[in-house]
Formats: C-alpha cells, sequence, structure tokens
C-alpha cells in the first residue's frame, strides 16, 4: 500500500514498540520492543527475537498500573535499570537498523512516555529519543482511517487483532507481547487488503460529515449498484429542492 509506505517513510526495517509508563508522571517503567524485516510487498519477512528491560522510574507508579501491569516497585528495584541505559539497551538491539527504520507504535501515548522519561533522565543520548520521534508511526491512527467498530470508533489492539484474524501471543499489557502482537497486527492488515477494502468503503458510507449527495452515491455504490454523472446530479437535485 503506496499510504503505509509513505508512512513509514520507505524503509525496510521497522521497530514495534510497547511502553508502560507511570500513572501520574508517566515515566516508562518497562519496554518491548521488535526489529522486524520488511520484503518488497511490505510484508515482515523475519523479526529478530525481541528486546525487554523493566525501567526505573523517579517516581510512584500508582496502584491502578501495578494492577493492570502486574509492576510494582519491588520489581523494579530487583530487575530495573536506568531510562538511559534502556535507551541505550534499544539502540544496541537494533544494531544498524537503528538509524534506517520506523518506530511503529499502538496509540500516542508510547511518545508521550518517551518525552517524560527523557525530561526526568537528561543524561540520556538524545540523539536516540530523536530518532525514535522522527521516524515514528501511530499504527492505531493510520489503521482507524480503514477499519472502524459500527459506532465509528477505533478498536483495541486486541479487538483490531480479532478483527483480522490475528492469534495473539502471551498476556496484555506485557510489553514484549504487545509489541509482537502488534507486528502480527501490521503484517495482517498488509496482506488482508480485501478486508482493508471492504472497511474502508464501509467506514465511508458512515462518516457523520460527508454531505448528503455524496454519502448516497457512495452508499449505491457499496451495495453494488452503478452510479452516473447523471444520477449524482439527480440526487443532489432532489436534494436540493
Amino acid at each position: 500500500m503506496k499510504l503505509l509506505d509513505k508512512a513509514i517513510k520507505g524503509h525496510k526495517y521497522l521497530v514495534f514498540l510497547d511502553f508502560e509508563g507511570t500513572q501520574y508522571s508517566h515515566e516508562m517503567i518497562a519496554i518491548g520492543a521488535v526489529l522486524a524485516t520488511l520484503n518488497r510487498k511490505g510484508e515482515i519477512k523475519r523479526m529478530k527475537k525481541g528486546y525487554k528491560a523493566f525501567v526505573l522510574a523517579k517516581n510512584k507508579i500508582g496502584t491502578f498500573v501495578e494492577n493492570l501491569t502486574g509492576i510494582n516497585q519491588a520489581l523494579l528495584d530487583k530487575e530495573g535499570i536506568s531510562f538511559a541505559k534502556a535507551m541505550k539497551g534499544l539502540r544496541e538491539y537494533c544494531g544498524s537498523a537503528f538509524l534506517k527504520c520506523s518506530f511503529v507504535t499502538f496509540g500516542n501515548h508510547d511518545m508521550k512516555i518517551l518525552g517524560q522519561s527523557f525530561s526526568y533522565n537528561l543524561d540520556t543520548p538524545k540523539d536516540v529519543i530523536a530518532q525514535i520521534q522522527h521516524n515514528y508511526l501511530d499504527f492505531s491512527q493510520f489503521i482507524s482511517t480503514f477499519t472502524k467498530d459500527n459506532h465509528n470508533n477505533p478498536y483495541s489492539l486486541s479487538n483490531y487483532c480479532a478483527h483480522y484474524f490475528v492469534s495473539r501471543e502471551g498476556i496484555e499489557h506485557d510489553p514484549l507481547y504487545d509489541a509482537i502482537n502488534l507486528a502480527k497486527l501490521y503484517d495482517a492488515f498488509v496482506k488482508n487488503q480485501d478486508i482493508v477494502l471492504e472497511d474502508y468503503l464501509n467506514n465511508l458510507n458512515r462518516m457523520p460529515h460527508t454531505p448528503y449527495p455524496i454519502k448516497e452515491v457512495i452508499n449505491r455504490l457499496t451495495k453494488g449498484e452503478t452510479v452516473s454523472a447523471e444520477d449524482y446530479k439527480h440526487i443532489t437535485e432532489e436534494y436540493l429542492k
């Protein structure tokens, strides 16, 4: 898909990312990443074994996040590393692909976590943060252009996976598994353009601010009817009476 190729800036390497953050300060407490190589069709050709790290935050995690992720302060004290070390670890994990890849997340909250964490850890290499921010794609925003639920709302990651017949791995809110499942969803989106087309036709028909004549034409075309220029003119004339 040309639109998707443009969104990832023509890169053939993608790093699927998921961050878990504290409840109030939005600092990173865990990172999951999977590096994928694309083939000429834009499909995932291979995925590298993932990268995962727990990250020490400067502020309290929060009870809600603890219950959601299973990550608590005791775990971070035992296994956590600094944010700077986690970012250096990501850079090393990506290797030479780091400077020629796009970073893909599901939703924009991950970028908020990245920015907030950097503000608390200014010893972190700025070039690593800048590279991620400059080559970032929110796949949730991209895919929701084509696929939404019957109420015109975007799906969650798990529901998008179900919609595209993706078999999820692991548990939700484990950053590595969320990154893996995002990669699988991306691949399913690329490989199932028939689903994308059908979804987009329905999406166009449900757009709330589309003028009635255009919406009626789209509705008829979606049903398989033939609509001519004269039909379009007649629909508009009837609407204006």
